[in-house]
């Protein structure tokens, strides 16, 4: 069983975007340490733009070999002429207005999302399956992830975009695994789902 991952970024009071899902702010934080653990430790999510311009657009995937995102994260690459923005994975979007897919590397799942995160996960070999976001997709898949990867950043937002939309109250618990802290005041935090 394949293993699906919230690897997020968001502020000290959990918003993963301004209230139109703008995170611009949190680029501030992209220094030499943090820029270089992302590209030693998780670099398939560094877009293609980004893994050029560090030199690591060869780079092995180390946890991830799928990318699952939803139509506002898609919709960033796409208006800035990136149709592909993660070539190096295999590409989903969720999204019921996008229509046809804008490239053959990019998968649009337009149905039951749950159920084919479910098909994807029950692959035989493989690496993991990142959720890049956004907020209406982790909510609609809380209770598929297995793992959470934070990097929170040292702002307050005070309202936005949550890393959880339209869930309503519900408890999930998970556990600690680990937490890395760097100089700029970024956190990353690994959570695995408590069984």
């Amino acid at each position: 069983m394949r293993k699906l991952t919230y690897f997020v970024a968001c502020s000290i009071d959990g918003f993963i975007g301004d209230p139109d899902g703008d995170a611009s702010s949190m680029f501030a934080f992209l220094d030499e340490e943090y820029v270089g653990y992302l590209a030693s430790t998780y670099p398939e999510t560094i877009a293609v733009p980004g893994r050029e311009q560090l030199g690591i657009e060869d780079a092995e995937n180390l946890r991830f070999d799928t990318v699952i995102q939803g139509r506002g994260s898609y919709q960033l690459g796409l208006d800035a002429g990136i149709a592909s923005p993660y070539s190096h994975l295999r590409e989903f979007v969720a999204s019921r207005t996008l229509g046809a897919s804008p490239d053959p590397n990019v998968e649009v799942i337009d149905g039951d999302l749950v159920a084919r995160v479910r098909e994807l996960k029950a692959e035989d070999g493989g690496l993991g399956i990142w959720l890049c976001g956004g907020s209406r997709i982790a909510g609609e898949l809380l209770d598929e992830i297995d793992e959470l990867v934070i990097k929170t950043y040292p702002q307050v937002y005070g309202s936005g975009m949550p890393m959880f939309g339209g869930t309503g109250f519900s408890v999930s618990d998970f556990e600690l695994e680990s937490v890395r802290t760097f100089s700029n005041g970024v956190l990353v935090r690994v959570y695995a789902r408590k069984r």
